[in-house]
């Protein structure tokens, strides 16, 4: 197996994670552990396979060829250790963009996106964890604006677990249904949609009330 395959194998890991646990046995933990890391760890690599890559080894756990205890732990420390290094990193870009005077910086939104995640950042990180892509660039975010590590690595565990243990225990249980397996991401974008709308008319109704109050 060349290099370009292996890359095509990893990022169409619904279809070939059978492949992978005959290739390589239990060393298939290790490449799930580094495909979550990777993908919640760098921000040149949102493209990795995360939802997916969970519900799919839940499947697998369930037919007996993979340990759902293990796998859970090993992409939970895989989720939470990346998106610490990508708060890190965004950390440290972030204090060069708060030292440094740079003319096309907007200080004042900067401050503002700080403040944001100080009050909103939390329910950012649990929720991002269900997004694609968006998933990669959260931590980042909250690391440029300063977000205080401990809150940050509060929300950051608390939704690895749910993110982890729900997709991993849903692919156990529902993963060999095809018409569940197949429309995946349309599913868990429409849970994520019903969490975030709630939230986001009660914002609505509370800035309708200050303003009618002002």
């Amino acid at each position: 197996m060349d290099f370009m395959q292996f890359i095509d194998i990893i990022l169409h890991v619904d279809k070939s994670l059978g492949f992978l646990i005959k290739e390589y046995g239990a060393l298939i933990y290790m490449v799930l552990f580094l495909i979550v890391f990777c993908e919640t760890g760098l921000v040149v690599l949102p493209f990795l396979p995360g939802d997916t890559l969970l519900f799919i080894g839940g499947a697998f756990c369930a037919t007996g060829e993979m340990n759902i205890w293990a796998l859970m732990a090993l992409l939970v420390i895989a989720a939470t250790t990346g998106n610490t290094l990508n708060y890190w990193i965004g950390s440290l870009i972030g204090h060069k963009v708060y030292t440094h005077d740079y003319r096309w910086l907007d200080k004042k939104a900067l401050q503002k996106t700080h403040a944001f995640y100080e009050h909103h950042g939390g329910k950012t990180i649990i929720l991002s964890r269900f997004v694609p892509i968006v998933r990669t660039f959260a931590p980042f975010v909250a690391g440029v604006s300063e977000m205080t590590f401990s809150k940050f690595q509060f929300f950051n565990i608390t939704g690895a677990l749910i993110w982890v243990v729900g997709l991993v225990s849903a692919g156990y249980f529902f993963g060999n249904i095809p018409v569940i397996r197949d429309h995946l991401n349309t599913i868990v974008l429409i849970g994520v949609g019903a969490a975030v709308v709630p939230v986001a008319l009660g914002g609505l109704w509370k800035f309708y009330k200050k303003m009618r109050g002002a």
